[in-house]
């Protein structure tokens, strides 16, 4: 599976490269997804998509792209409609095969190419992973289907004869795939070539946790972030998250130190690196924020402040009730002070007035 995630995640990573890219996923036995999702990539920013649930979903910057050319997107519609039924039969069969029971089983297809606009060299790749291990690809040497899966060599020789899908898939990677690519950029490169440069923090829950180097807003994706010390790179205590998309359309992406271990006064040796590759940025090319307890974002208050509130508002409180009731005592002993008693009051003769 690693080469698999490579080839999603860094085709198009140097400047001079541009990469059109492919990724279908099927998967059966869960109804939380959709059963079949197509996505476009071109210089890894996705530029379209097609669901089984939905239909397709054009990225705003290339809506016009579409509109200008209504074949090539009903050519796309009509692929993911296709493949949908197809990876279907293929999983059925792979589970046959397989001996398999019922479950969530997901295959997946990359493909797409790369286009040096610089030298005009062209490379392909056309490749297939199942329940998250590869499983075939399609050799551009011999233009034949490979696999190092025993479990695969079935679907291989099955593949290897059907001389119709080899020639499709030669055609796919040679000629169709590249001449999509250049359609593509040639219409995005005044957005696809932007360069933003992000807005990079230091972030920590609490002392204890780790501290977090959180970049955002930046354009292209291609970018790598790591945390150095005494300019080394480390990748022990190292937690490295995934690029996000923002809904603006840039970037973001976290590195996680764990500084647990970290004395205080080694802090200094510590520092955060940002690049993108082929972005021209401060000195070697690189964003460098040093580990600083200065400048590190938190919510956490100091537990002695927060206590010091809660007592302070516990002992007012305290006195207001304590005010309280003895307001309501002493009213009510002002109220029966004030009231005759029976045996106070003085006795009236019957007479009221004898003279009378």
């Amino acid at each position: 599976m690693k080469l698999f995630l490579l080839l999603l995640c860094f085709r198009g990573l140097f400047a001079a490269k541009h990469s059109l890219k492919y990724l279908l996923t099927e998967t059966t036995g869960a109804q939380s997804i959709p059963e079949f999702v197509g996505v476009g990539f071109i210089d890894d920013v996705q530029f379209g998509s097609w669901n089984s649930r939905r239909g397709e979903d054009i990225k705003k910057d290339w809506i016009k792209f579409f509109e200008d050319e209504p074949e090539l997107l009903q050519e796309y519609i009509s692929e993911c409609s296709f493949r949908h039924h197809n990876f279907k039969e293929t999983i059925k069969t792979l589970k046959q095969h397989l001996n398999q029971t019922e479950g969530v089983h997901v295959l997946q297809r990359v493909s797409g190419c790369e286009w040096d606009n610089e030298t005009g060299e062209v490379s392909g790749y056309n490749q297939y992973g199942y329940d998250g291990e590869d499983f075939i690809a399609f050799d551009l040497q011999t233009l034949t289907w490979i696999t190092s899966k025993p479990q695969a060599e079935t679907t291989k020789l099955k593949w290897n004869t059907d001389h119709a899908r080899l020639e499709h898939n030669k055609n796919f990677v040679i000629y169709s795939c590249p001449e999509f690519l250049k359609k593509h950029w040639h219409y995005g490169r005044s957005f696809l070539e932007k360069e933003i440069l992000p807005s990079v923090s230091l972030l920590q829950k609490t002392p204890s946790s780790p501290v977090s180097c959180h970049a955002t807003g930046f354009y292209p994706q291609r970018a790598v972030m790591f945390w150095r010390k005494d300019g080394e790179e480390l990748h022990e205590s190292v937690d490295h998250g995934e690029i996000l998309p923002n809904t603006d359309g840039t970037f973001q992406l976290s590195v996680d130190l764990n500084v647990s271990s970290v004395r205080s006064e080694d802090w200094k040796r510590y520092d955060c690196v940002f690049q993108i590759s082929g972005v021209k940025m401060g000195r070697d090319d690189s964003i460098v924020t040093k580990l600083d307890e200065a400048v590190i974002w938190t919510n956490w208050k100091k537990p002695t402040d927060i206590m010091t509130f809660i007592g302070a508002a516990l002992v007012v409180l305290v006195f207001t009730i304590i005010a309280a009731v003895t307001f309501v005592i002493y009213k009510r002993n002002k109220a029966e002070c004030s009231t005759p008693s029976p045996d106070n009051v003085p006795e009236q003769s019957g007479r009221l007035n004898p003279q009378t």
